[in-house]
């Protein structure tokens, strides 16, 4: 039995619950399977209704295009989503934590986050090796747009500050524009 054909047929009820309760948990890094999940739980649970959904994020990043895929979902459907950063938010996931607007962008007090540049195993013939990296160059500048628009920082200090590891505490985080409002309890969300 193949996994996709596994993945619909058991239920898990734990994500059944959260699900009913309008929260999804991001906890594993970024490729096309978990991307594929979670954008069926989000269009699951924007079809129910219009409620706020609740995104709990702890992510070492992964796949760019995976993590496009959750941004851009989360950016398409109705209700509003609040993301919580847990642990660490980095790489692709603080692309998907960017996807909403400032004030839903909350945190635990221990989260960090990272931002960098991407990057790819580049091979084959020279002339595949010189369009693999026009293409990561364009997705340099395509996510250091989207970090300057979602954090108010000019384009040309993103591109600065992706150059390497940027790792960034809760504090650092918000004064980059990052982070809205860490958070110690679930009653502190608006």
């Amino acid at each position: 039995m193949s996994d996709d054909k596994k993945d619909t047929k058991q239920s898990d009820p734990v994500i059944d619950r959260l699900i009913e309760t309008r929260q999804l948990i991001i906890c594993e890094g970024i490729d096309q399977k978990m991307a594929k999940r979670v954008a069926g739980q989000l269009l699951a649970m924007a079809g129910e209704s219009d409620e706020p959904i609740t995104l709990f994020l702890n992510s070492q990043g992964g796949h760019v295009e995976a993590g496009d895929t959750i941004h851009d979902m989360i950016r398409f459907i109705k209700p509003r989503v609040r993301i919580v950063g847990t642990g660490w938010v980095a790489s692709a996931g603080t692309h998907i934590f960017l996807s909403v607007p400032k004030e839903d962008r909350y945190c635990l007090p221990n989260t960090r986050f990272l931002i960098h540049q991407p990057s790819g195993g580049v091979g084959g013939q020279v002339t595949d090796i010189t369009i693999q990296a026009d293409q990561i160059e364009k997705m340099r500048e395509r996510l250091a747009r989207t970090i300057a628009d979602a954090t108010g920082q000019p384009v040309e200090q993103v591109m600065k500050d992706i150059d390497r590891d940027r790792w960034m505490d809760t504090g650092e985080a918000a004064e980059y524009g990052i982070l809205g409002t860490v958070i110690e309890r679930a009653d502190q969300l608006d």
